[in-house]
């Protein structure tokens, strides 16, 4: 058996098959239509929170200013992410098969430069602003509990909240990059091999 393989020469000879433009058109109209569908259902829930969090504050009637100070920053939270949401519809709908390569590419680079604007900034905001919403809320009612409760009631909403922050946050931030990278890596392949 020889032990003097060349790797260089090895690595030269080999073939790949670059990907097909056609898949990758496929593959961003799948991501496409992932994005709008959890858009269109991002949108019902959080409309649907904000009128339940509405219809608390006026069945229950809270008392103190904190309570009502706490559903603001809930609502005000949700909105700005919601409206911030949302901005990512014209870049979804600009990238497009009918674009010329580099064009579709800055269009899929924008759209993932809106999409980590949107999981960086604008979900940092919207977490601090619900965390203060919540607990001030919550402050008016867990203030009414023997210490112990009170001190649970709040413990478990923060653990919720961290978990939400950093276990599922930041798996799906990575999902959605991964995908956006991977089209836009096969897709400068195909233009520096063209």
């Amino acid at each position: 058996m020889d032990n003097n393989v060349n790797l260089d020469e090895l690595w030269a000879k080999q073939t790949v098959n670059p990907p097909k433009i056609g898949e990758l058109f496929l593959k961003l109209a799948k991501i496409k239509r992932k994005n709008i569908t959890k858009l269109i259902i991002v949108n019902i829930l959080m409309i649907a929170t904000i009128a339940f969090i509405i219809f608390i504050w006026f069945y229950f009637e809270p008392k103190l200013t904190t309570t009502k100070i706490g559903i603001i920053l809930t609502i005000t939270g949700i909105s700005t992410y919601l409206f911030a949401y949302n901005l990512l519809v014209p870049s979804l709908r600009e990238t497009t098969q009918y674009q010329s390569n580099s064009e579709f590419l800055k269009s899929v680079i924008k759209l993932k430069e809106r999409q980590k604007f949107l999981q960086s900034k604008m979900l940092q905001f919207y977490f601090v602003i619900l965390t203060l919403g919540i607990c001030m809320y919550l402050y008016e009612y867990v203030s009414q509990l023997n210490f112990p409760l009170a001190i649970f009631a709040y413990s478990a909403t923060l653990i919720w909240i961290a978990f939400n922050w950093f276990y599922l946050r930041p798996r799906v931030i990575r999902k959605e990059q991964d995908k956006l990278n991977e089209i836009i890596e096969k897709f400068e392949n195909i233009s520096r091999q063209h």
